[in-house]
Parts: C-alpha cells; structure tokens; sequence
C-alpha cells in the first residue's frame, strides 16, 4: 500500500497573529491529526522542504516536529524522516455523520428559557486594528505592568501555592485574595467587612446575577436605572420578577420616582452607567431610609471607582448602610483588564452562605491560579502602581477628548466630574445612533450605541457612548472629528 504524504500546501503562517511560527506548526498539525484529515501512517513533508517554502528557519520546524514526536502525535522514520503515528488519536467519525440528522431536532420546541432577552452591545473582537476605537471596557495593554503580571502568575505556580491551588476549592475562595479584598480594597470605600461576608465571582455580572436570584422570583418587585446596563435588566427579567426601569436624571436615581411595591433595587449610585451621573449625599441618605420603611434590599454596582482623577471618589453607598440593606458589588475586571473576569459580592454572612451554594451549582469557584495571581498582584503593590499609572493617562485624554467634543459641537449628556472613562453623548434629535455606529465602523471608527441601556424604547436612539481607555491621546481629535462629520451628514448640523 501507498504511504500518503503531506503537502506542505496546508500549512500557513499569519505572521500577524501574536503566536509564535513554532506553535502556529503545532497547531496545524495537530489540529489535522485530531480532525481525521492527516491520517496514520502519512509523511510529512522534509524539515528542509517545509522551511524553505514557508521562508522560515529550519531549526523551527525541527523543533516544532520534534516536541510532536515526544507528545506521540508523529514519529520519526529513518534519515531524519517524520510521519502521523499509527497511535495518534484520530477522529473516528466524519463530520457529515456527526451532524445527520441535527436539522430535524426543533430546538426552539426543547429550549423552555430564553436568555436572549436584552439587546446586545456590540464590540468586534477585531477592534485593535481600526484606527480610532472609543470602546468602552477595553484597555490599552500599555498601561499594564505585564512583567508583573507574569511573576505574580509564576508565583502562584510554586510548589506551596501550586499543591493549594490544584485541589478542589468546593465552595471556598482563595483566602489570600479573601483577605486582601477585607483589609485594603473594601476600606478604601469606607467598608468593612469580613471573610465570611464576601465571595469571590466571574466579574460584576456574575455577583449581580447571583444577587437577583437569591432576591427576586416570580412575583417579586425589582427597579433599575434608566438607562442601564442591558445585562442587569436581562437579570432582573431571567428572575421572572416584576422589573420596573426608573429614569434617571443629573444627579442619577431619584429615590421618590420608585415603586411602592418593590423588593430590591439595583444601582451604580458613585458613577451611573452610562451617563456616568453621581447620586448626592442627600439621595443617597434618602435611598437608605426608604429601604428601611419599606423593607427592600440595595444592590450596589461600584465599578470604576479607581478611575477618580478629576475628584476624589464619593462615599460608597455601602458605607453609610447601617442596617445591613446593602449588597456591594466589586470588579477588579474594570480597573486592571477585562479579561480577567474577577469580582465580588459583600452581602451579610447568610446571604453569601447562599450564594456561595448557588455559585457552587454553576461554576465550583472561579479559577485558583487566577485568583492566586491576582492575590500577589494586589499584595505586592503591582495594582497601585498601574491603577496611578492609568488615572494619569486618563486624565490627559478625558482633557483631549472634553476640548475635541466642545470643538466639534457635541454634547455631553451625562456628568463626567471625577472622572472615568468615557463620556455619553446625545446627539441631536433624529439620529440613530445603532446607524451611525455602522456607518462610522467603515470609517475606522468605533463607539457604541446607546439603544441598548434603554431596553423599553423601540425606535431610534439618539445617544452613544464613546470612551477614551482603548485609544492613543494623539488619535481622540480626529476620531472626534470623523463621528462629528457623520452625524452632520446623517441628520444635518448639530
């Protein structure tokens, strides 16, 4: 029988991709081994054949062919010779026999929940390469201290660490990123707290999932800002309680526009998103006495509280709660990267009892090494040099991008006074703003709709959203400029 062999035509290198051209080989390879397209027994092509017509050193392709051979996936032949290994695994069935018959299934018939229930904000996971992205939650990898980053990650790959870290948590957290929360992040917003009275979660979103679950069901009462953010009202929704949207104002939520009836209500009292208003002492005060007589539970999102440059932060809203009414939610997420999908809940210790279960059903624990590394990260200063480090570049560009939206005539719908990082914008009075962000998009540049966080509204949105973390100061004017120009074609001046 004929021995089959491969051509080097299937391999292709993007020497754009931030992945070395050693792994890129390994990935073909392998990825053709476990599909069932190479098949045992088949030649690969020479290491000096597959250099030359990938232009390529030769010694990476040995390198790459030779940790293969060590992992079983090929085998060496004579005369420096490489071949798939008879013992490789290899995908039994095909594909087309894999999927028969799946288009008969009617899944909307099988599927009872529907989660799609609030409209998406869109980011394209491209969004690096468009020259002006005014992306909101995005970062600027710059302004990380990475080299800190991966010590912390080696680290918590210790062996002490390691043996801790590679068990099962259960339920539990990591007690050093626990106690770091307690003892430095949670007073610097005035809060106290113990160990027993926080969980660890996957980002804000998930501590506030788990907060409507534990508060709200079928016939519960629940109110949120309008606008918010979609994902919290798609929360509330998924509780099967009653949700009412609460307009907000200058000064955020007014407490004496909620509902009688109402079992939990759910705020960003310091920085509303996204208009980024900040509810005054008097509100606040008033929201906590409201509570009391009427006997509901406050769920406090405090994101981006660091970003405080233009004015020390406010009061959390938790830190004046004298009766335990107030659930906290935190996010290390928004201040050191998005990726990293870390947060927390402070509630009463029975509360976090229950949501620890909950939280248990659906995910264990977030990740240990994560945590780990954060834990160092934060304890050995790295957090505090990077959160000074992106306070004094925001400044600068919220003052780059405050002279370039006066210059260009628009206008600034929400307060901005301390800071943060981005400004909401309405525009004028016919634009729609899920068109304009299309037609800016083929201009190269990006911001976001506002249709989203107004989740009763049907017709065109008229505001936006346009941050400054994920572009160069030097790239704010123009790009200001080319959405001011669009919408002045789109609807006529503004």
């Amino acid at each position: 029988m004929t021995v089959p062999s491969i051509s080097e035509g299937i391999f292709f290198l993007d020497r754009q991709r931030p992945v070395g051209l050693q792994a890129q080989l390994r990935e073909t390879l392998v990825s053709g081994i476990l599909s069932g397209r190479l098949l045992p027994g088949s030649r690969l092509p020479s290491t000096r054949r597959l250099a030359s017509y990938l232009n390529i050193s030769r010694i990476t392709v040995t390198l790459a062919y030779q940790e293969l051979a060590a992992e079983g996936y090929i085998e060496a032949q004579a005369r420096s010779a490489y071949s798939v290994s008879d013992s490789a695994p290899v995908a039994r069935l095909r594909a087309s026999e894999d999927a028969a018959g799946a288009e008969a299934i009617d899944w909307n018939a099988k599927l009872k929940p529907r989660f799609q229930i609030a409209k998406a904000i869109r980011k394209p996971l491209d969004w690096r390469r468009y020259p002006f992205p005014f992306l909101y939650g995005q970062m600027d990898t710059t302004l990380f201290d990475l080299g800190a980053w991966r010590d912390c990650s080696r680290r918590a790959l210790g062996r002490s660490d390691f043996e801790y870290m590679a068990g099962d948590f259960a339920a539990a957290d990591d007690m050093q990123l626990v106690s770091y929360i307690c003892s430095r992040t949670l007073p610097r917003r005035g809060i106290r707290a113990r160990p027993e009275e926080i969980l660890v979660t996957l980002g804000a979103q998930n501590a506030i999932w788990i907060a409507a679950q534990l508060l709200l069901g079928r016939g519960s009462h629940a109110a949120f800002e309008n606008p918010g953010h979609p994902d919290i009202y798609a929360s509330l929704k998924l509780s099967e309680a009653t949700v009412t949207p609460v307009d907000v104002d200058g000064a955020g939520l007014p407490p004496h526009h909620l509902p009688e009836k109402i079992d939990a209500v759910f705020v960003t009292p310091s920085h509303q998103a996204p208009t980024a208003a900040r509810m005054p002492m008097e509100r606040r005060l008033t929201l906590l006495e409201m509570a009391e007589e009427r006997d509901f539970v406050i769920v406090e999102d405090d994101y981006e509280f660091e970003m405080s440059f233009l004015a020390p932060p406010a009061p959390a809203l938790k830190s004046l709660d004298q009766r335990g009414r107030v659930f906290y939610v935190g996010s290390f997420s928004k201040s050191l990267f998005p990726g990293l999908r870390l947060g927390y809940l402070m509630a009463p210790e029975p509360v976090i009892r229950e949501a620890r279960a909950l939280r248990a059903l659906m995910l264990r624990h977030p990740p240990g090494h994560l945590q780990r590394t954060a834990a160092y990260f934060l304890a050995l200063g790295h957090y505090d040099s990077v959160i000074r480090r992106m306070r004094n570049e925001y400044e600068k560009r919220h003052e780059v991008m405050a002279t370039a939206l006066r210059r260009e005539g628009l206008k600034v719908a929400g307060s901005s006074a301390f800071g943060g990082t981005c400004f909401w914008i309405e525009g004028p009075e016919g634009l729609d703003a899920d068109r304009l962000t299309n037609e800016l998009r083929a201009d190269g540049v990006l911001i976001e709709s506002g249709s989203p966080f107004f989740p009763a509204n049907e017709g065109p949105c008229r505001y936006f959203r346009m941050a400054y973390s994920s572009i160069a100061a030097d790239r704010i004017t123009e790009g200001v400029a080319r959405t001011a120009s669009a919408i002045r074609k789109m609807v006529g001046a503004i």
